[in-house]
């Protein structure tokens, strides 16, 4: 008998029984659980849950499986999703002209380290056009230039987001996109798009943030994955990542040293990403392993 697995995610306000109800349900529907993460928010009394399980019956198929845990749910007014867990999450990837973060996440998909499906590459230049074609993904060019005028970034970003639709993306990643998404883009991808950040510099913003460490002398530097929000690189937290620098390194090293960070970050909190193991809580976030 064949089994088919799947990965069910859920918020709601804290109470007694939530684990034996969604057990007993899985349960009842001849599902069985192969691991389980729950965590209880003190400060924002909010129950988070993380089940994966597989089911066995073949009459059973999916959608009438999450239909019927739709009905409990209401009842305990969760925040929940269930995602099949055979269906890869469909990306799409934007950059501009630094492409460390982009290569290593295309080698990790491409040695089936990311359980993802590329739909596409999104640039506003066009370095990277032969890289998209060696993995025979395909590449957008939509340029914008610096400092143009509102109506010309609107412009860029609907193409942006009818990509996203066309495509059914369920997955929008800045691999050092270094434009600012408008608030109108940001709320269209809301929970759905991941940035990587300098992060343990967050006073050197602008060109060259690892030259302005430099000159500082900063002793760690580091880079944070965050979902995409108005404000701009406050979003909420998934990932975060140091290494130890010394005076001794000129900032060609740190730079060299950083980026190995953001690459490291950024994969996790995709490949988190695509096996549901997050979930928003407010403005943080909470994280199964």
């Amino acid at each position: 008998m064949t089994s088919a697995s799947s990965i069910l995610t859920l918020s709601c306000q804290d109470q007694r029984g939530i684990v034996q109800r969604v057990s007993g349900f899985l349960a009842d529907h001849g599902c069985n659980i192969l691991d389980s993460a729950q965590f209880g928010d003190t400060q924002s009394k909010l129950f988070f849950m993380r089940v994966h399980f597989v089911h066995e019956d073949t009459k059973l198929v999916f959608d009438e499986l999450r239909s019927a845990f739709g009905k409990l749910a209401d009842t305990m007014q969760m925040n929940w999703d269930m995602h099949d867990a055979a269906v890869k999450p469909r990306v799409l990837i934007m950059v501009s002209k630094i492409g460390h973060c982009l290569n290593d996440l295309l080698f990790r998909f491409r040695s089936g380290l990311l359980p993802v499906e590329i739909v596409g590459i999104v640039s506003n230049h066009t370095d990277f056009y032969q890289l998209a074609a060696s993995y025979n993904i395909p590449f957008h060019h939509f340029p914008l230039a610096t400092g143009a005028p509102p109506e010309a970034k609107l412009a860029q970003e609907h193409k942006i987001l009818e990509l996203v639709k066309t495509h059914q993306v369920d997955l929008v990643v800045l691999a050092r996109y270094m434009q600012i998404l408008s608030s109108q883009m940001c709320e269209a991808l809301r929970g759905r798009a991941i940035n990587i950040h300098h992060s343990f510099l967050p006073s050197f913003k602008g060109a060259k943030p690892y030259y302005q460490a430099h000159d500082r002398g900063v002793k760690l530097i580091g880079a944070t994955a965050h979902f995409v929000t108005g404000d701009l690189d406050e979003g909420p937290i998934i990932e975060q990542g140091v290494e130890r620098v010394t005076h001794a390194m000129g900032p060609e090293t740190l730079t060299a040293i950083g980026r190995d960070v953001e690459c490291v970050v950024l994969a996790r909190a995709v490949k988190w990403f695509v096996e549901h193991r997050i979930l928003l809580n407010g403005h943080k976030t909470v994280v199964f392993s």
